[in-house]
């Protein structure tokens, strides 16, 4: 089954890989028959909803380099991010709010070990315009927002257009673009002091919204409050929304911690789309949820009847996409009977990357940039649209 393909080092030194069942029952949900674990019974709502990617595949074994292919289309870093390229092809839809927003949930999982890098929804060659914006969940939602005490709105604003003359003025003798950018950023942090509170107030929420996602929703910083904001972000046309969830890498105690995960995104992620679509927002809103890669199939460590881990696996993983253009209640793809290789319709990560831009209506072929000297693609040289997740 391994065909002499390469794994980490974390397990390359085991003398076996026990193949470890999963503690966990698996059902059909739905029209389509879709197969579930029970660690996600609100899933089962929206599987006709949504297309599951059986076959998704990566060339990253580790971590950093992974998660960094697949938010920005490179092993390396320095690559803007996809959500940097989507506001760089099509620009914003709210002037009062940035095109870009994204928003950070902590692990749910005992072990909590999985670090997160700006890089990864930065600009990187492009202007620093075009990255995302990181709202937090305590505080401030964007850092240094408010005026400081003793200026007023009036003293603010006769500031930036200070600021903004002596900018013009530079940006007449120099030409660069990064001036612009700083300009664009003074006057969208002003008028961020106004969109952003009303945004992040949730007072005007029903009570059927908090039950819709769950009771974390009420807790500021929780992947469910996480998702309705995504959703009023959505409303209010913000071009790209990015939701990240830490704690996933279970290299011992899966059991334990892939339950405690599972419980806290299930019902917050079924009822983004259930909220989308009854408000008639999801057909033109696409939703990505997935990870960078997947999990062995063999135990990392001692298999016991109760406990084990799992190694990465870039071989072959699940993704799900909804909305969009998206075809709904499918599965796409197929593995071998031990799930560790493909064996129909595998999807690459730029293949993800090309779909994706398809269905917001730019050809990943030709959205490029010219950056020292060569031009450069969210995708590099590769990348197909898959045609079978489309409707």
């Amino acid at each position: 089954m391994r065909q002499n393909q390469r794994i980490t080092g974390m397990t390359s030194g085991q003398a076996s890989f026990p193949v470890a069942r999963s503690l966990f029952n698996f059902s059909q949900h739905g029209k389509s028959g879709a197969w579930l674990s029970e660690l996600l019974p609100h899933h089962g709502k929206i599987v006709d909803d949504i297309a599951i990617i059986r076959t998704a595949n990566t060339e990253a074994i580790n971590h950093d380099p992974a998660i960094t292919f697949i938010q920005t289309g490179s092993q390396q870093p320095g690559r803007p991010s996809m959500g940097a390229w989507v506001s760089y092809g099509l620009g914003s839809e709210n002037q009062n709010l940035p095109a870009f927003v994204v928003l950070i949930a902590q692990s749910s999982a005992i072990n909590t070990d999985q670090p997160l890098f700006s890089r990864l929804w930065g600009n990187g060659f492009l202007p620093s315009r075009y990255q995302g914006v990181n709202f937090r969940a305590a505080g401030d939602p964007v850092l240094y927002l408010s005026d400081p005490p003793g200026i007023d709105k009036q003293t603010r604003r006769r500031m930036l257009d200070g600021i903004a003359a002596l900018n013009r003025m530079n940006a007449e003798a120099y030409g660069d673009p990064e001036i612009d950018a700083r300009i664009s950023q003074y006057e969208m942090a002003y008028k961020m002091q106004t969109s952003v509170p009303e945004l992040m107030d949730l007072s005007k929420e029903p009570d059927s919204t908090f039950e819709l996602y769950g009771p974390d929703a009420r807790k500021p910083g929780t992947y469910a409050a996480n998702c309705l904001l995504a959703r009023r972000l959505a409303e209010r046309g913000v071009r790209f929304i990015q939701l990240y969830k830490r704690g996933w890498d279970q290299h011992n105690d899966l059991p334990r911690d892939l339950a405690l995960q599972c419980q806290s995104v299930d019902q917050p992620s079924a009822a983004l789309i259930q909220d989308l679509k009854q408000r008639g927002l999801l057909d033109d809103t696409l939703v990505l949820w997935g990870g960078e890669f997947g999990r062995t199939v063999y135990c990392q460590g001692k298999l016991m009847d109760t406990n084990y881990g799992r190694d990465h696996h870039p071989r072959c993983f699940s993704v799900w996409m909804a909305g969009g253009g998206i075809k709904p209640g499918i599965t796409y793809g197929e593995t071998d009977d031990y799930s560790y290789n493909v064996v129909s319709n595998p999807v690459a990560v730029h293949d993800i990357q090309a779909t994706v831009m398809h269905c917001l209506g730019v050809d990943h072929k030709r959205l490029t940039f010219e950056y020292q000297g060569r031009h450069f693609r969210l995708t590099d040289v590769a990348g197909e649209v898959v045609p079978g997740l489309l409707t």
